[in-house]
């Protein structure tokens, strides 16, 4: 228990040699720097915003889905538990994605 004790005497802790101030100048003023060469891109990118082109593919897509998989389902003449779990995952997943769709409206 001692040696501990000795180990912990001897630990030293260094000290600051030198403190430093610094000053630090801002420039704020406004630069004109020309016509912005991305402003093409970001009024497409606003566009596409707007237009909520993304979600509505995204649910196009899931809406096809969801009838392949619903036609698919009926077709079979004995499902089996799996495929039964199969068909609720993507009906299911249908409440989340309408979800995220009508939830995510422009601010």
């Amino acid at each position: 228990m001692s040696e501990v004790d000795n180990e912990i005497k001897e630990v030293k802790i260094a000290e600051p040699k030198q403190k430093i101030q610094v000053d630090l100048e801002v420039d704020t003023s406004i630069k004109d720097l020309g016509i912005n060469p991305y402003s093409k891109i970001i009024h497409m990118a606003r566009a596409i915003d707007a237009w909520r082109i993304f979600p509505r593919v995204f649910i196009t897509t899931y809406i096809f889905l969801l009838y392949k998989v619903v036609i698919w389902y009926m077709a079979l003449g004995n499902p089996s538990m799996e495929q039964s779990g199969l068909v609720s995952i993507v009906v299911g997943a249908g409440a989340a994605w309408f979800g995220l769709y009508t939830g995510t409206s422009k601010k």
